[in-house]
């Protein structure tokens, strides 16, 4: 029998309804059944790729880490090979720089040949701590400058005692003026004797030739020249609004408790530390640079090592530009390679995030630099 026309053509509707949904889900799993309908043709091709990027992401993701587990591989060997090295001539040094019992009575050329390798060879371990600095710790770093600093110091200290003694011929003089030494200069630090032969200073300490500087003087202008500062220590401590001018070629430099000074200095042969100063404006030029306690300080600089800062705010830095007649020859007697200045490169001991720069010291901007000293 049939069907009425009526449900012909509605049974006919649906028949296509149903057809054209079948043709959007696409093909009939196999076994047919009662499962879940398959992807249309546009959702079918979003799962693909989403699969895909997942995929690229996690692949990179894999290399990024293998990446850094190689290059963390690579620095602990590159530290432990500098750890090695420096620790195997540091100790070659001390041994030239302190005679044992058999060579007590070497005679003053030997010892003077052991100088000079010894001299030779902390000018390699320098450079080898120089070229290492990318790769180390900033505690490393500060290891190793503070080791080459003592050696630097003893190998002064041996050249002074060295030199030729100063023959004196005695006359007749009062007992009590032969007692009494005679004054030092208002505010300058009396001569101070060297440390048994060998015996490496501590940190922040002078080293062995005679102790040379200024102490407690406010307002002044104070100077040394050459004769006075040949490879000698220099201790600046507890002045306020003064100008020092040092035209010569110091051994070290400390510049301790100042406040309001302006420092100009020559060629220094090692290390210039400035430690709990205050507004003041430094020139200077040296192996190495340690900065401690130090706050809004402008300091033009060449340093032939990276310099270190430690609790220090406002510290500004700019190259060395001050000169004076004799600068030449101050340099050639420091030893200071003046083709290398590491001045904008400073290690914050306080700021270990290396991707941000340091908040506690900047570069002075070029129409702010001191040209004209005098």
């Amino acid at each position: 029998m049939s069907r009425p026309l009526s449900e012909r053509r509605s049974g006919g509707t649906g028949e296509k309804m149903e057809a054209a949904a079948a043709a959007e889900r696409g093909p009939a799993a196999p076994g047919g059944g009662g499962g879940a309908a398959p992807l249309g043709p546009r959702a079918a091709a979003a799962v693909p790729e989403r699969l895909q990027r997942r995929e690229a992401e996690r692949q990179r993701e894999a290399e990024r880490r293998r990446q850094e587990k190689a290059a963390q591989a690579v620095q602990e060997e590159q530290s432990g090979f500098f750890a090695a090295a420096f620790s195997r001539e540091r100790a070659a040094i001390e041994a030239l720089l302190g005679p044992g019992p058999g060579q007590a009575e070497e005679d003053a050329a030997g010892q003077t040949e052991s100088l000079e390798e010894a001299a030779a060879r902390l000018q390699g371990l320098q450079k080898l701590l120089t070229d290492s600095v990318r790769f180390l710790a900033p505690y490393e770093v500060r290891q190793g400058q503070e080791a080459l600093s003592r050696l630097q110091a003893a190998l002064a200290a041996r050249r002074q005692q060295l030199q030729p003694k100063k023959r004196f011929a005695f006359r007749a003089r009062r007992k009590e003026a032969e007692s009494a030494p005679p004054p030092a200069p208002a505010g300058q630090l009396p001569s101070e004797s060297a440390p048994p032969a060998g015996q490496l200073p501590a940190e922040g300490e002078g080293s062995g030739p005679p102790l040379c500087g200024f102490s407690r003087a406010e307002a002044q202008t104070l100077e040394l020249g050459p004769s006075e500062l040949l490879q000698r220590d220099v201790l600046l401590a507890d002045l306020t609004d003064c100008r020092v001018l040092l035209r010569g070629n110091p051994n070290t430099l400390r510049v301790r408790d100042c406040r309001g000074c302006t420092v100009l200095c020559g060629p220094v042969s090692t290390s210039v530390l400035v430690d709990g100063c205050s507004d003041c404006l430094l020139a200077l030029a040296c192996q190495q640079l340690r900065t401690h306690r130090t706050r809004d300080a402008r300091i033009y600089v060449q340093v032939t090592s990276r310099a270190m800062v430690e609790d220090c705010s406002g510290v500004r830095f700019a190259p060395y530009t001050w000169s004076y007649p004799g600068i030449e020859d101050d340099y050639e007697s420091s030893g200071l390679d003046r083709g290398r200045n590491n001045w904008n490169l400073v290690d914050d001991f306080d700021w270990l995030a290396r991707d941000e720069p340091s908040p506690n010291w900047s570069v002075i901007p070029e129409q702010e630099r001191i040209t004209q000293w005098d």
